[in-house]
């Protein structure tokens, strides 16, 4: 029979405590449930888990447990239309109202908050422009509405980035019915979009516009429809939706936030 070496029953039982031990400090740091979040949720998580989790480390040993990967955190991505969200492009000025300016025939109303919106958007997302209005004109009212923000645009979509159809919209006979499929972005249809294919995602992509219906073809949770804009000074739906997300970003900053946290506007 084997003689056992002295104090190989106290080593082992030392490490029993010592493991036991670990094990609590990882569960009160908050750890154990940060590493089963980032686990079950695979990837849609925000640019702010890597905060979440390093602000909870208490020892070296942590930073070997917990790995973010850079993916994570990126910038999520804000798809903007123009006409009825960030203006309202019309044929003649309204009698009584004066156009901000006159492009290409039309009168263009900038919609109030406009600046102090396009600035939240670029400081807090990646953004890019789809429209349905042909080049010619986008360009102009961009230059217009933007000036110097422009040059960060990630892209600026006409409307032969938009999925046809045989119809005509029912609020207007004439207006061809397109629709505006994010998964062109996702699969990086325009080879000149500035990321890799799959480099975006619904996970990680919002977009706004005032038609609910050039966003039917898209998964649930990838758009908010703000009302139309109609020439209306008094208009403040631009500055409460900045309010809106910015309060959504706060209340889930330390959790993890895909976009459909943030529809709520």
């Amino acid at each position: 029979m084997e003689k056992q070496q002295p104090g190989s029953s106290d080593v082992g039982g030392k490490c029993q405590t010592d493991k036991l031990s670990e094990e609590i400090v990882l569960a009160k740091s908050g750890l154990v449930n940060s590493i089963s979040t980032l686990t079950l949720l695979d990837g849609r998580n925000s640019e702010e888990i890597g905060d979440s989790v390093y602000a909870n480390e208490t020892n070296d040993v942590s930073l070997t447990i917990v790995k973010t990967p850079v993916s994570q955190l990126r910038k999520k991505l804000l798809v903007l239309d123009v006409n009825g969200l960030l203006a309202d492009i019309i044929y003649r000025s309204p009698k009584n109202y004066k156009a901000d300016a006159y492009i290409a025939g039309r009168a263009i109303f900038k919609r109030p908050f406009c600046d102090d919106f396009l600035r939240f958007c670029f400081e807090k997302f990646e953004v890019g422009i789809w429209s349905s209005r042909n080049r010619r004109k986008l360009e102009r009212v961009v230059d217009f509405l933007m000036g110097d923000m422009k040059q960060k645009l990630l892209f600026c979509w006409d409307s032969s980035y938009c999925t046809t159809t045989r119809f005509k919209t029912l609020g207007n006979r004439y207006k061809p019915l397109v629709f505006k499929e994010l998964r062109k972005l996702w699969r990086k249809s325009d080879p000149n979009l500035p990321w890799e294919k799959g480099y975006y995602n619904e996970s990680n992509t919002l977009l706004i516009d005032d038609s609910p219906y050039k966003a039917l073809l898209n998964p649930l949770g990838t758009a908010i429809f703000p009302h139309p804009f109609k020439f209306d000074m008094d208009d403040d739906s631009l500055g409460k939706m900045t309010s809106e997300i910015i309060y959504n970003t706060i209340k889930f900053r330390r959790l993890i936030t895909p976009v459909y946290l943030l529809v709520r506007c």
